[in-house]
């Protein structure tokens, strides 16, 4: 009898039967809060009907059509539509399946363009679990180890994360970029070091924002050395921080943007973005794939997309995500065990720390799996899983984070009375 590998570990033991909105429903129809989003996949939540009927219609016209051997209008027109909420001067596009594929792509771009072999990573940064693409995640030895020898070329600089070093964002910050500095100085010298990639907020990194101090320093260093800064925005895109990058926070453009997740709304799509003069760089049969930009998978961005735009979910996300937070620093003010509240929009994540202050994940699992017990769908993060992490859907109402919180209430006092 076939079954699943074992080391796919689940987060909860539901099994899915259908969903709608913000909502899940099991195979014995018990309803679920889903605060989880298929880790921010489900932008305009599940089954959206605008996004139905699109992914039905092209299903029913033409499924799949491999767009280097012939092109077809899905494509063609989100291509256009990109045009419309790409960062300026981000006018080349390549598609593929997955976030591991498109920072793969850009990898290969960005060494290309420059002619260089070094990369710079950012601690706690999450790229992937495909070989290169995991040789540049250090949010947790889970997804590097094991295989080793890993890719080479890639040096890991600190990111500015005040809580894990007990500074201020500012003194963070000022070590962040003065060891990037270092790095450049003693590692990796500036006409070695092809890009620098790093995320808007730390994703499986525990939801550290980044700042606009430190953005613009990198921004700075690329601009000065003829590095590229490599933005990856496959979990803060579409939406999900209360812009509709998550690097608009901070003013700062990219030289090349990947993207993927809340994309399609479920349908498996990515893609990179990058200037003109840098894309026409890339070797010639460097980029493609089979099923890379498949029509169905289109036609549900342009769907998400049309969503997005018409539901005003952007400034949604920006809204519901700031009550969000508030209500989940309520709730951290009254357990010492809750140390830190923070994120962007609909990404907020709680960090729990145990008494003497290191990084408490068995806590953390526990209010998860409770919260999970009593109806409301979470998953953690931080490299000892002591985040929990709240990603709803975009389409989030109030009466939805109301309901939430109380849970989480309970479920925070239920496992730390």
């Amino acid at each position: 009898m076939a079954q699943l590998s074992p080391i796919l570990k689940q987060a909860t033991g539901v099994v899915a039967a259908r969903g709608e909105g913000v909502l899940l429903f099991d195979e014995d129809d018990r309803r679920y809060l889903d605060f989880t989003a298929g880790i921010g996949v489900t932008s305009t939540g599940h089954c959206h009907p605008r996004v139905v009927e699109a992914a039905q219609k092209q299903v029913a016209t033409l499924i799949h059509a491999q767009y280097t051997t012939v092109l077809h209008r899905p494509l063609l027109t989100l291509v256009d539509r990109m045009g419309e909420v790409l960062p300026t001067g981000l006018d080349r596009m390549f598609f593929a399946n997955s976030g591991s594929e498109a920072v793969e792509a850009a990898l290969r771009l960005a060494r290309m363009s420059t002619g260089r072999p070094n990369v710079i990573v950012f601690h706690g940064g999450f790229h992937g679990r495909t070989v290169a693409a995991a040789s540049m995640t250090t949010s947790g030895t889970k997804f590097r180890s094991g295989f080793s020898p890993i890719m080479s070329g890639v040096t890991i600089s600190p990111f500015p994360n005040p809580t894990h070093y007990g500074w201020t964002e500012d003194e963070a910050t000022d070590f962040a970029l003065r060891e990037l500095d270092h790095i450049l100085q003693t590692v990796t010298a500036p006409h070695d070091t092809a890009a620098f990639f790093v995320e808007p907020v730390l994703g499986e990194g525990g939801y550290v924002p980044a700042n606009t101090r430190f953005m613009a320093g990198l921004r700075e260093r690329a601009d000065r050395h003829g590095i590229h800064l490599v933005i990856d925005e496959v979990q803060t895109g579409w939406g999900r921080t209360g812009e509709f990058w998550g690097s608009d926070h901070f003013d700062v453009t990219g030289d090349i943007l990947v993207t993927a997740k809340g994309l399609a709304s479920g349908f498996p799509l990515s893609a990179i973005a990058a200037r003109a003069d840098i894309m026409e760089k890339a070797w010639p049969g460097s980029q493609g794939g089979t099923y890379g930009a498949n029509a169905v998978a289109c036609a549900a961005a342009l769907a998400t997309l049309d969503v997005i735009q018409d539901e005003n979910l952007v400034a949604n996300s920006a809204e519901r995500g700031a009550e969000l937070k508030a209500a989940l620093q309520q709730v951290a003010d009254q357990h010492k065990s809750i140390t830190d509240v923070r994120g962007l929009g609909l990404m907020i994540g709680c960090e729990f720390r145990d008494a003497d202050g290191n990084p408490d994940g068995v806590t953390a699992a526990a209010a998860q799996q409770e919260a999970v017990r009593r109806g409301l769908l979470l998953l953690t993060c931080g490299g000892w899983g002591q985040v929990v992490r709240f990603i709803p859907a975009l389409v989030v109402g109030t009466d939805h984070i109301t309901e939430a919180i109380s849970i989480w209430e309970d479920s925070v006092a239920a496992v730390t009375a």
